[in-house]
Protein backbone atom coordinates (compact mmCIF):
# COMPACT_ATOMS: atom_id res chain seq x y z
CA UNK A 1 0.00 0.00 0.00
CA UNK A 2 1.09 3.36 -0.76
CA UNK A 3 1.22 6.67 2.05
CA UNK A 4 -1.41 8.12 -0.46
CA UNK A 5 -3.93 4.82 -0.24
CA UNK A 6 -3.13 4.85 3.29
CA UNK A 7 -4.11 8.21 4.35
CA UNK A 8 -6.67 8.07 2.05
CA UNK A 9 -8.21 5.15 4.21
CA UNK A 10 -11.70 6.65 6.11
CA UNK A 11 -10.29 4.49 8.99
CA UNK A 12 -6.57 5.89 9.22
CA UNK A 13 -5.58 8.49 12.08
CA UNK A 14 -3.80 11.57 11.71
CA UNK A 15 -0.88 13.28 14.49
CA UNK A 16 0.68 16.57 13.79
CA UNK A 17 3.28 16.34 15.98
CA UNK A 18 4.20 20.39 15.52
CA UNK A 19 3.67 23.02 17.99
CA UNK A 20 0.55 24.19 19.60
CA UNK A 21 1.31 27.63 17.67
CA UNK A 22 2.12 25.66 14.49
CA UNK A 23 -0.84 23.55 14.16
CA UNK A 24 -3.48 26.31 15.10
CA UNK A 25 -2.16 28.02 11.94
CA UNK A 26 -2.80 24.95 9.83
CA UNK A 27 -3.67 21.22 9.85
CA UNK A 28 -5.13 17.86 8.44
CA UNK A 29 -9.20 18.36 9.44
CA UNK A 30 -9.29 15.61 11.30
CA UNK A 31 -5.86 15.74 13.06
CA UNK A 32 -4.96 15.59 16.49
CA UNK A 33 -2.30 17.91 17.71
CA UNK A 34 0.91 15.93 20.17
CA UNK A 35 3.63 17.99 20.15
CA UNK A 36 6.93 15.90 19.86
CA UNK A 37 8.16 17.33 23.00
CA UNK A 38 5.10 15.84 24.76
CA UNK A 39 4.88 13.27 22.79
CA UNK A 40 6.39 10.46 25.27
CA UNK A 41 3.85 10.91 27.79
CA UNK A 42 0.96 11.33 25.56
CA UNK A 43 1.09 9.12 22.68
CA UNK A 44 -1.68 6.53 24.63
CA UNK A 45 -4.18 9.36 23.58
CA UNK A 46 -3.59 8.29 20.21
CA UNK A 47 -7.45 6.11 19.73
CA UNK A 48 -6.52 2.50 17.67
CA UNK A 49 -3.35 3.19 17.91
CA UNK A 50 -1.55 -0.29 16.56
CA UNK A 51 -4.94 -1.58 15.34
CA UNK A 52 -5.73 1.36 12.76
CA UNK A 53 -3.38 3.02 10.21
CA UNK A 54 -1.50 6.47 12.21
CA UNK A 55 -0.22 8.96 9.81
CA UNK A 56 2.34 11.21 11.80
CA UNK A 57 3.10 14.24 10.10
CA UNK A 58 4.72 18.03 10.75
CA UNK A 59 7.13 20.70 8.92
CA UNK A 60 9.42 18.37 6.91
CA UNK A 61 9.32 14.84 8.24
CA UNK A 62 11.40 15.17 10.79
CA UNK A 63 9.84 15.27 13.99
CA UNK A 64 6.96 12.61 12.29
CA UNK A 65 10.09 10.28 11.93
CA UNK A 66 11.54 10.25 15.84
CA UNK A 67 7.49 9.83 16.80
CA UNK A 68 7.30 7.24 14.46
CA UNK A 69 10.64 6.05 15.55
CA UNK A 70 9.96 6.33 19.29
CA UNK A 71 7.01 4.03 18.83
CA UNK A 72 8.46 1.18 16.44
CA UNK A 73 10.62 1.13 19.37
CA UNK A 74 8.13 0.11 21.31
CA UNK A 75 6.70 -2.64 18.89
CA UNK A 76 3.53 -0.63 17.98
CA UNK A 77 2.84 -1.08 14.23
CA UNK A 78 0.59 0.33 11.37
CA UNK A 79 2.06 3.77 12.09
CA UNK A 80 3.82 5.76 9.10
CA UNK A 81 5.68 8.85 8.52
CA UNK A 82 3.22 11.47 6.58
CA UNK A 83 6.41 13.41 6.18
CA UNK A 84 5.89 17.11 5.64
CA UNK A 85 2.01 19.10 6.01
CA UNK A 86 2.27 20.05 2.47
CA UNK A 87 2.54 16.47 1.45
CA UNK A 88 -0.19 14.68 3.17
CA UNK A 89 -2.27 17.65 2.13
CA UNK A 90 -1.45 16.49 -1.58
CA UNK A 91 -2.52 13.34 -0.98
CA UNK A 92 -5.30 13.55 0.49
CA UNK A 93 -6.77 16.19 -2.34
Amino acid sequence: MTLKEIAKNPHTKFVDVRSVGEFNMEHVKSAVNIPLDQFQNRYNEIEGLGDTPVVFYCRSGNRSGQAVGYLRQLGIDNIYNGGALEDLQYYLN
